[in-house]
Order: C-alpha cells, then sequence, then structure tokens
C-alpha cells in the first residue's frame, strides 16, 4: 500500500481531515479534493490506484445518485482504477448496485479504521492486477500484430513459388489441418505464420511448438499443462501449449521427431479435441487449428513403423510441400537483394551493391541450407566487407576452395582477429569508427582489442 496513489472525494471536510490523517505516510502519494466536480480533471492529470468517492454530495446533481453517476464517469476515464464508494447506511443498496457496476468495494460511515485499511489495501491490488492485465492484453495485441504482418520474406515470383502462395491462400481460409514438408531452410514456419495471417484465428495467436526439443518426460505437461504439486517440480499451476493455442493455431514444427509413445497421446488428444492437464482428472475442451511440418519422408517413416499412420492422417488433411531454393534459382536475386538490405541498414553499411558476378555464382550454387543459407551468406558479407561491391570472393560455399585470404585462418577467433586489425589499419586506429564499421560497441572493441593483444594504431 504504500507504493499507492490515492484520491478522497468528498464534500464532508471532517471526512476529508479523518482519511488525510489515517492515510498520510501510509501511501505514496494523497489527494483530498471537496468537489465532485474536479475528480475529472484530476483524474486525467496524474494517474491514480484508488479513489475513495462518497455517494452523496452536498452541490451539483440532486437525484440521490451523485456517487453512482460519478462512478460512470471515472470508470469511462480510467477503468484500471479501483473506486471505494463511501456511504451512509441508508444507502447501502446504492453501494451495492455501484459494486455491480464496477466498483471495487464499499464502506459505511462510520468506520473502522482498520476495516478502511484493509479495504484500501485489497482495492489497490485490485488496481495493480487490473494493470497488469491490461499490459498483457497490450503486449497480446502486439504479438498477434508482429505475427499477423504481411511477411516481407514470402517474396519470389518463380512459378514454384506462386504456385505454394496460392495454395496457402485457398488453404489459409479452412480450418483444415496442414502439413508442411520441406527441406531445412525452406521457410515451413514463415509459411505456416502465413496461413494463420490470412485465416479467420488470425485475431488470435499462433503458438509453436519444436516437438523435437521436448523430452519425453516434459511431453504432457508442456503441451497439456499441470495443477500444482501434480510432480516433484509442479510449484504451480501450468497452462500448457494446447490450452494456450485454444481459439488460435497451433504449429508442431519438426514432428517427424516425435516418439511413439508421444504420438499416441498427441493423437488423443487431436481425435478427441480435448485435453486433460496433469494431476487433474477433468478433461476440457479446446478449439484449435493444426499445423504441422517436417523435413521428414513420413509415409517412409510410416513403413519402417516409426510413425503412426493414424497420425499421419489426422495431420495431413492438406499437404503443402515446399520447394528447394535451387529448384527457384530465379527468385534467388530478389532474395539476395531483400536480405542486401535489411543487413545493410541492420549494420549501417547503406549503399552497398552485389556485382553480376556474384549473383551468377549465387544462382549456379546449389544451396543445400536454402533461404536460411542465402541469408546467412548474405549478413556475414556484408559484416565482413570493406567495399561498396560485393563481389564472387566474397561468398565462400560449402566445398568451395577459401579464395578470400578474410577466411584463411582456420578457427572464428582467427577470423575475428584478423578482422578487427584490418579495420584498425583502414580507419587510422579511429576506434570509434572501426566500432561502426564492424558493428559492435567501443567498449566491446577495447575488450577484444585488449583480449587479441592487438595495437591501436
Amino acid at each position: 500500500m504504500k507504493e499507492s496513489k490515492i484520491l478522497v472525494v468528498d464534500d464532508n471536510k471532517s471526512v476529508l481531515s479523518a482519511l488525510e490523517l489515517l492515510l498520510k505516510g501510509r501511501c505514496q502519494f494523497l489527494k483530498c479534493i471537496s468537489s465532485p466536480n474536479l475528480l475529472i480533471t484530476e483524474l486525467q492529470s496524474r494517474p491514480y490506484d484508488v479513489l475513495l468517492l462518497d455517494m452523496n454530495f452536498k452541490a451539483g446533481i440532486n437525484t440521490g445518485n451523485e456517487g453512482i453517476y460519478w462512478l460512470q464517469r471515472v470508470l469511462e476515464v480510467d477503468q484500471a482504477i479501483s473506486v471505494v464508494m463511501i456511504t451512509a447506511y441508508g444507502d447501502v443498496e446504492l453501494a451495492v448496485k455501484a459494486v455491480r457496476m464496477g466498483a471495487a468495494d464499499f464502506v459505511l460511515k462510520p468506520w473502522e479504521n482498520e476495516k478502511m485499511l484493509v479495504t484500501i489495501e485489497s482495492a489497490f491490488r485490485l488496481s495493480k492486477s487490473k494493470a497488469e492485465v491490461k499490459k498483457l492484453q497490450i503486449k497480446e495485441s502486439q504479438l498477434i500484430a508482429e505475427i499477423n504482418r504481411t511477411d516481407k520474406n514470402l517474396i519470389g515470383s518463380s512459378p514454384e513459388w506462386m504456385e505454394i502462395i496460392e495454395l496457402v491462400k485457398k488453404v489459409a481460409i479452412t480450418d483444415a489441418n496442414v502439413l508442411i514438408t520441406g527441406e531445412n531452410g525452406t521457410g515451413k514456419e514463415m509459411i505456416a505464420r502465413e496461413i494463420h495471417r490470412l485465416s479467420q484465428r488470425s485475431k488470435k495467436v499462433m503458438v509453436t511448438v519444436d516437438m523435437g526439443s521436448i523430452t519425453e518426460s516434459l511431453f504432457e505437461s508442456e503441451l497439456f499443462g499441470h495443477k500444482k504439486g501434480a510432480f516433484t517440480d509442479a510449484h504451480s499451476n501450468r497452462t500448457g501449449k494446447i490450452e494456450t493455442a485454444s481459439e488460435g493455431t497451433l504449429f508442431l514444427d519438426e514432428i517427424g521427431n516425435l516418439p511413439m509413445a508421444m504420438q499416441a497421446k498427441l493423437l488423443n488428444v487431436l481425435q478427441s479435441r480435448k485435453v486433460t492437464r496433469v494431476g487433474e482428472n477433468i478433461p476440457f475442451d479446446v478449439d484449435i487449428r493444426l499445423i504441422s511440418a517436417t523435413n521428414c519422408d513420413l509415409i517412409k517413416r510410416v513403413g519402417e513403423g516409426t510413425f503412426r499412420e493414424d497420425l499421419l492422417y489426422r495431420i495431413n488433411t492438406i499437404q503443402i510441400e515446399l520447394p528447394p531454393l535451387r529448384a527457384r534459382k530465379t527468385d534467388i536475386p530478389v532474395l539476395a537483394d531483400f536480405f542486401l538490405q535489411k543487413y545493410s541498414f541492420k549494420y549501417h553499411k547503406e549503399g552497398i551493391k552485389i556485382s553480376d558476378e556474384a549473383v551468377k555464382k549465387m544462382i549456379n550454387y546449389h544451396w543445400p541450407g536454402n533461404v536460411r543459407e542465402l541469408q546467412h551468406a548474405i549478413e556475414k558479407a556484408i559484416i565482413l566487407c570493406d567495399e561498396k561491391i560485393l563481389g564472387p570472393s566474397e561468398f565462400l560455399f560449402k566445398n568451395e576452395p577459401n579464395t578470400n585470404p578474410i577466411f584463411a585462418e582456420s578457427t572464428l577467433e582467427d577470423m575475428e582477429k584478423k578482422l578487427i586489425n584490418a579495420a584498425l589499419k583502414k580507419q587510422g586506429g579511429n576506434l570509434t569508427a572501426v566500432a561502426g564499421q564492424l558493428g559492435i560497441t567501443r567498449q566491446t572493441l577495447y575488450n577484444k582489442i585488449k583480449r587479441y593483444g592487438l595495437q591501436a594504431l
């Protein structure tokens, strides 16, 4: 309560004096006003946690419902504030009505000081709780907006890619389960997010679960949630990922890595659309749209007996097979330019271009890591470049002879040491310029110079 900010509104100066004596020193800020006509202006001038509001005033609205009127006005201005009504015994019925309309509580005149303090403490806690809920709602709306933004990484105009985009648009408006397959780095999660963004569930969250990273012992707790005390480390109640995704989308990434024992438990939930938390016996309904992804051949896994056929049918109403980057070569220059703009801005190296020879080299490369490898190649080239043009030697691909001297050393530390030393020489020992070129802080640069025993010119 010492952190609380309290406003008192009562036309009885004796009441104001009594509350000032009671609350002074017990809260962070206290203000008492005698006219409700100043109430809204005061609330707009500074934030308050608790408002003590009289039910009746000698001036102003004289309908016998003055407190109700001002309560409505207050809640229009600030829904997070907790309002405690102060009333005489004869107005208890009106006070109860006020609570139904949104007041936190009421106290009767004359009050007991201890009871008044307890009531204000409870009202303050309620106010803080409402503020936390508001913050969470804002964060959730921001998260949903971020998830549902048009993802600029979904770029490309090749026939192979446009076919995928058209299929995504058709599938998204339904609630059908979708299985996205393809090699690592082809953009399976981005496609899942695009399906969610275009769906009728886009105002809710998409919850992502990496199925390959969940141990069998934590599988049920992670997906279904648990009750406090359900097992040794269950120190509090926990909401499972499936429950969190209810009314939204559940994205199960790398579902091909799921052990058989877990597959049966997941299948049961998908069939019944019910979840039972660990430590509880009563199941509850969940409403999810399921999207799964894998780089495995699940049909082959079914034949080998390592993936349940009935689970495959359950998750595979629609299958979207993403093409590897080498199958959509006309998209490589566009993607490369996108990542070039993104990372040149990030590392404060605007104006960098990719030479035609470097573009040809990228088109002819087979990209086993697909779009993700292309992204990393562009980022690394921008970090290490000293010129405004990225040539073929700036891109060292797998199984290719090393032609760039910056990569000649065998360890990352050797490369970093050589890079810093080259930057020091180029910038004439200007540490601010060196830090800017490398995209690091001056303090980080100092630490690395000391670590590697380099000399600032």
